[in-house]
This record gives structure tokens, C-alpha cells and sequence, in this order.
């Protein structure tokens, strides 16, 4: 009867709910905006110009904070978010200059900053409460860019172009990524190293980490300021060392029976490269495009298809995904991201490594999607 009972209680995961849609959105919005401009049909209008950049950062990114943060939630609160979610994601893509399209985008994005950031109060410790406020930000940010699409109050309040705060909301990410992939790594290799009787001294590197936390927090600012893109390049640049000797002294080489966390650590990787590259790019006065995708495709994508899988593994499988699993989707991740640098800041200048960059993420995406469905299925008959 107890049993019983706790079964009809049991609160829904919200990841195995966000999770599958971002993967399934992310495979899908990236080969659709190339085709709304290669084609010359402008459909679907909502992917086209800063519109995909839009639905990767403001729609995947954000399903994948919700469905990494929410954790169990009640029936009445996770199909309402997860609908509202969907709606928006729908009406942006199809409508995007509709009034339901521009409230239901940043009505999500508030809602769920409602939902997560007082998670995060509790916290002690500086570094462990910049998390609350950082989705918070990401989130208002998703508000700010819907303002600034609307020319009178932008000019009334001097908002940046839809762009700008995009890059802005990219750092912003970034830094996410810096903290939650290190917290995520350091305990994971401590752990296998110890099995071995290796000890590891550098785990959180607790001011590496303060100090990427400024640099990075402070970049979120300064990027939508053209004047201070000498000083954002710099910081950017800073960081990129500081993620690099801290991924260094984690000893990973230490662990090759561990693909999962080698993938991990691939994908922290990416964060220098890509925070190296944008900084370069903003000293010279380049467009920052190709160098922003290093961060979007290698590191979004590379650590988010890491932890996703990772995560539904433990719950169905209790333990890390085979390497015969992540190690393809690192690679195509890879090929993505490095034949979208290839393309420069104008890609549909070079097509065939514009298609050869969407087609590689919409597999790895398309494959992430399927094996997380068949993932939950095997942890929803594992619970009966």
C-alpha cells in the first residue's frame, strides 16, 4: 500500500522532460536558419538573422538550465513551465513579430528565474552565490532583448541592439559553464583518482575560480559596450589562461578508462579556446561571430550533450555513459564547431562548410534526442 502510494506522489524529473525538447529544438533550429537564408524563402522567419542566435540562447540554453536546476517538481508546476516553454519556442519560430510570440519568450524566462534562483540562497560561500543571480540575469537578459526589438522604448532607454545583448548573454553562459562544469569535474576525477590511491590536490581551485568569476562577471557588462572592447578582449583572454591551467591541473590524463569526464573536460577546453579566440577578436576589432560559435557549438554543445546524457544514464543505468556514446557526439560537435570558425563571419560566403557545420550538430543532437528517450523508458520501467 506504502509503495503504492509513493508512486502516485512521486514528482516528475523535470530533465526528462526539458531535456529531450532542447536536444530535439537545438538539431532542429540550426539546419532551418541556414535553410531560411540559403533558400531565399525566409521560412521559418523567426530562425532568420538574430533569431536562431535567440532560440539556441533564450530557448535550448534555458530549457537546459531549467531541466538541470528544477530537479523533481509537482505535476501542476512542471507541464505548465514545460507548455509555456513549448509555446514560446513555437510562436517565435513560426510568428516572431507577434505580440504572443514577444510575451511568451520572456514570460518563460521569468517564470523559471522564479522557480530556480531561490534555490541558490542558502549558499555560504561568495562564489556559490553568483549562481542565483547569474540565471537571474540570463534570464532578464531574454526580457531586455524583447525591449530592445521594440524600437520606442530602445531609443527611451538606450538599450543595446538585440546583438549585443546576445554576446552578452553568450558570456554570460560562458561563465555558467566555467562554474557548474567545474564543480561537475573536480569531484568526478578526485573520485576516480582516489580509487587508484592518487591523490589530487587541485580540485575546485577555489581562487582560480574567483578570479574567473570576476573576469567572466565583469565581461557579462562590459561586452555591450563597443568602447570597452579592448578591456573585454583582455579579460577574456585572462580567462581563457585561467580555465586552461585549471583544467591542466586536474590530471585528466590520469583517467582514460573515464571517456565521460574526458569528454567533460573536452568540452571546459572548448571554454578557453572559444573566450581566447572572442577576446583576440575584440582587440583587432573583428567580428566576433566565428569566434563566439567556438563557445555556442564546441562548449555549449559539447558539455551540454555530456551532461545530459551523463545525468540520464546515472538515473536509468546508474552509472557514466560508454565511450562508444559520447565520444561520436564530441566528434561532431568538433567538426560543427571548427567548420563554423572555418567560415568566418560571413559562412554563407562558404556553403558547404556552413551545411557541413549544421548538418554535424543536427546528428549529434538528433542522436542525443533519441538516446535520451530511450533512456527514460528504461528508467520508468525500472521504478515500476
Amino acid at each position: 500500500m506504502n509503495n503504492s502510494s509513493n508512486k502516485r506522489t512521486q514528482k516528475p524529473q523535470a530533465f526528462w522532460l526539458f531535456f529531450p525538447a532542447a536536444s530535439l529544438l537545438a538539431a532542429l533550429a540550426v539546419p532551418l536558419s541556414v535553410w531560411a537564408v540559403w533558400s531565399g524563402t525566409g521560412w521559418p522567419a523567426g530562425l532568420l538573422g538574430a533569431g536562431h542566435g535567440h532560440e539556441l540562447i533564450f530557448g535550448f540554453a534555458l530549457a537546459l538550465i531549467a531541466g538541470y536546476t528544477l530537479g523533481p517538481q509537482p505535476h501542476t508546476v512542471l507541464y505548465p513551465l514545460f507548455g509555456l516553454w513549448l509555446a514560446a519556442r513555437l510562436s517565435w519560430t513560426l510568428f516572431p513579430h507577434s505580440l504572443l510570440a514577444q510575451l511568451l519568450g520572456p514570460s518563460f524566462a521569468l517564470l523559471l528565474a522564479w522557480h530556480v534562483v531561490p534555490r541558490f540562497n542558502a549558499a555560504k560561500k561568495w562564489r556559490n552565490k553568483m549562481v542565483g543571480p547569474l540565471i537571474l540575469l540570463i534570464c532578464l537578459l531574454a526580457v531586455v532583448f524583447w525591449l530592445s526589438t521594440t524600437l520606442a522604448v530602445a531609443r527611451t532607454f538606450w538599450l543595446p541592439g538585440p546583438f549585443a545583448l546576445m554576446h552578452s548573454a553568450i558570456v554570460g553562459l560562458l561563465l555558467l559553464m566555467t562554474f557548474m562544469g567545474g564543480r561537475l569535474i573536480a569531484p568526478a576525477v578526485a573520485g576516480t583518482l582516489e580509487k587508484k590511491g592518487i591523490p589530487l590536490e587541485a580540485r575546485v581551485q577555489p581562487r582560480i575560480e574567483g578570479l574567473l568569476i570576476l573576469a567572466l562577471g565583469s565581461s557579462i557588462f562590459f561586452m555591450v559596450f563597443p568602447a570597452a572592447n579592448p578591456l573585454t578582449g583582455t579579460l577574456l583572454i585572462c580567462a581563457s589562461g585561467l580555465i586552461a591551467l585549471r583544467t591542466l591541473r586536474w590530471k585528466l590524463w590520469l583517467c582514460p578508462e573515464r571517456p565521460d569526464l574526458l569528454v567533460l573536460a573536452l568540452g571546459y577546453i572548448w571554454l578557453a579556446v572559444g573566450a581566447f579566440a572572442t577576446g583576440l577578436m575584440l582587440l583587432h576589432g573583428q567580428s566576433m561571430a566565428p569566434a563566439l560559435h567556438l563557445i555556442t557549438i564546441g562548449a555549449l554543445g559539447t558539455l551540454s550533450s555530456s551532461v545530459m546524457l551523463r545525468l540520464a544514464w546515472q538515473r536509468s543505468h546508474r552509472r557514466p555513459p560508454p565511450a562508444g556514446e559520447v565520444l561520436p557526439i564530441a566528434t561532431l560537435l568538433a567538426i560543427a564547431a571548427i567548420s563554423r570558425f572555418i567560415a568566418g563571419a560571413s559562412p554563407f560566403s562558404s556553403p558547404i562548410l556552413l551545411w557541413l557545420s549544421a548538418s554535424a550538430w543536427a546528428l549529434a543532437y538528433l542522436w542525443v534526442t533519441v538516446r535520451l528517450l530511450i533512456l527514460a523508458k528504461h528508467a520508468k520501467s525500472r521504478r515500476k
